[in-house]
């Protein structure tokens, strides 16, 4: 197999989007946790963790366009692949771009601006989990969507370097999971802690 007709590393479109795809759990992560511990973003707008998670919110939506118009770009730089180029990876590639945006869109819905956005760090805490669809087809079904969304327009455009991106978009999702549900059963089991010992002093 000729790599260098499915790859060009030379191509800094393809460098770009990986950092970029990098960057972004990589950034939010460190910003929550933060704003977790020292409140940084709540205190810039005057107390108000609301207005403080809106604006994160924000910043991550618009970092996820741009990580989306960098992928594009790196994919239209790169070599195509005629064995991708059949109306049947035509076909799975649409399915698997609708399947992962309902995925994305419905979690959104089900969670909310505060709830997708990593409200939980602001201490905007959801009154119960979360287990109508998707979270009953998967338990990370943001990530679980993106990582179809960015394979299926890797296969619409037939470029082997777009799988390979897709790859390390899952990867980067498999260890900010490794980070973020560890901390966030801590957050909710600290809630319950507090309101345990609340309802003790009551009685």
């Amino acid at each position: 197999m000729d790599l260098d007709k499915l790859f060009d590393f030379s191509r800094p479109e393809l460098w770009v989007s990986a950092a970029s795809i990098a960057f972004n759990p990589v950034f939010w992560n460190i910003v929550a946790y933060n704003e977790y511990h020292h409140k940084l973003l709540t205190k810039l707008f005057g107390g108000n963790r609301h207005y403080g998670c809106y604006a994160l919110a924000i910043t991550i939506f618009s970092l996820g366009i741009l990580r989306d118009i960098l992928y594009e770009r790196a994919l239209r730089s790169q070599p195509s692949d005629p064995a991708l180029q059949t109306a049947t990876v035509q076909y799975i590639s649409w399915g698997l771009f609708l399947t992962g945006n309902v995925l994305v869109l419905s979690s959104m819905w089900a969670l909310g601006v505060t709830g997708t956005y990593l409200g939980d760090y602001f201490g905007i805490l959801m009154d119960e989990p979360v287990t109508s669809f998707p979270f009953s087809v998967t338990p990370a079904p943001m990530y679980h969507g993106s990582t179809l969304s960015f394979l299926g327009s890797a296969l619409y455009f037939a470029k082997p370097a777009g799988v390979l991106l897709t790859v390390h978009v899952a990867v980067m999702y498999f260890f900010a999971r490794r980070f973020e549900d560890p901390f966030t059963e801590r957050i909710y089991r600290e809630r319950e802690e507090r309101r345990g010992a609340a309802g003790k002093k009551r009685a």
